[in-house]
């Protein structure tokens, strides 16, 4: 008898609801919705396809999809770029002219309006974040949420029209527009805006917004002197190396998790802020404003543990498009030396999380010293040194 019942405890998860049975009619529809569009896309481009990227369609076709199950506002955020999109397309196809002769496409849905209207509105955001962490306004924090969604929906929407408007100046150029610093700094800001977003969602707690957004309009600084100064939004052809399908997968992944590690960084230097403030001014803005430290720690902890995952996919990822392009998975390279660098950096960070226990100030420093790190990995060795990735020096 009693060999029954531990049986029956043993299959008692049988009698639990399955994931998918808690689903609601709208998330089925948000189903619908991908996949339509899914067959859609391989209905009018699948002739140009090749193998690999018909696998990428097939393997981001249920990711979309769960990742719109788990978090409700990705849904709204995806429509909305959709919209805003097709309607730059048919502005662009019932036209049959260049953006600059077309009011709205002129001001606002070219690849380049959107992007200027991503870096406006990310700079907004952060004042704003700002001021209402300094007012402890709840109305002016809601407001710089606004503005960062809207930052995130131009920025996305410019990319998409990027990669449409390359092919529209020659079909030789086009590619997706993760080719170059440009292009991946508007990356950078859109990855980064989004996990904060989410994560301000999960905690329910805008006042560190502020601080994330810093990081982001240091790269639109970045990136409008890149544009004005060095003419980098214009869409050039690929040179040889960059003409790999492994582009399109290992630049994502790899600015996932430059974004996660950008994002811990702010995280941890809020975090030694309102610990100063505490031991100084008990009583001030900083440390009642900011959330608390163990919240602000187990941020960060979640934000590099998700860069970190996202960051091995993309070394092997890059290892593989190295053998294909270069006849070797690693050639010690600068900047696969500087990629393991960070990636061994991180690894010991959740190493000693793990293992030792270790968390607080200590933890806080070393995010930032990584996001010093991940920096000169990224930008740095394009600047300061040469090798196989010279394609990528300003």
């Amino acid at each position: 008898m009693s060999t029954y019942n531990k049986s029956t405890t043993d299959l008692s998860f049988l009698h639990h609801p399955m994931p998918w049975q808690s689903l609601n009619t709208f998330d089925w529809l948000w189903s619908l919705i991908i996949s339509s569009g899914v067959v859609l896309v391989y209905w009018l481009y699948g002739a140009y396809m090749d193998g690999f990227e018909l696998a990428i369609l097939a393997i981001a076709t249920p990711a979309l999809i769960a990742l719109g199950w788990f978090w409700k506002s990705f849904r709204l955020y995806t429509l909305i770029v959709l919209a805003l999109s097709l309607l730059a397309l048919f502005l662009y196809d019932s036209s049959r002219t260049q953006a600059d002769t077309n009011f709205f496409l002129k001001y606002l849905l070219s690849s380049q309006s959107a992007i200027m209207w991503m870096s406006t509105l990310f700079v907004m955001a952060t004042f704003t974040y700002f001021l209402g962490l300094f007012t402890s306004h709840e109305v002016i924090l809601k407001t710089a949420t606004y503005l960062t969604w809207s930052a995130v929906v131009m920025g996305l929407t410019g990319l998409i029209l990027r990669w449409y408007e390359s092919y529209l100046i020659d079909p030789s150029f086009g590619h997706i527009p993760v080719s170059n610093l440009y292009e991946v700094f508007i990356l950078f800001c859109i990855l980064t805006g989004l996990l904060y977003l989410y994560y301000e969602q999960q905690y329910q707690q805008r006042s560190l917004g502020g601080f994330v957004l810093l990081v982001i309009s240091a790269a639109v600084g970045f990136l409008l002197w890149y544009s004005f100064e060095r003419g980098a939004n214009k869409i050039l052809p690929l040179v040889p190396a960059l003409q790999s399908y492994w582009m399109k997968i290992h630049v994502p992944a790899n600015f996932i998790g430059y974004g996660s590690f950008a994002l811990a960084a702010m995280v941890g230097i809020a975090y030694l802020l309102k610990q100063n403030a505490e031991q100084h001014k008990p009583n001030g803005l900083l440390a009642s404003a900011l959330p608390s430290l163990d919240m602000m720690d187990d941020l960060s902890y979640k934000a590099i543990a998700l860069g970190f995952a996202f960051f091995t996919v993309a070394t092997i990822l890059g290892a593989m498009w190295a053998a294909e392009a270069w006849g070797g998975y690693w050639s010690w390279d600068p900047k696969e030396t500087w990629a393991l660098i960070v990636w061994l950096n991180y690894a010991a960070w959740l190493h000693f999380r793990f293992s030792k226990g270790w968390r607080g100030t200590a933890m806080a420093w070393w995010a930032i010293l990584g996001l010093l790190i991940t920096l000169f990995a990224f930008l740095g060795v394009n600047m300061f040194l040469s090798g196989l990735h010279s394609y990528g020096q300003l």
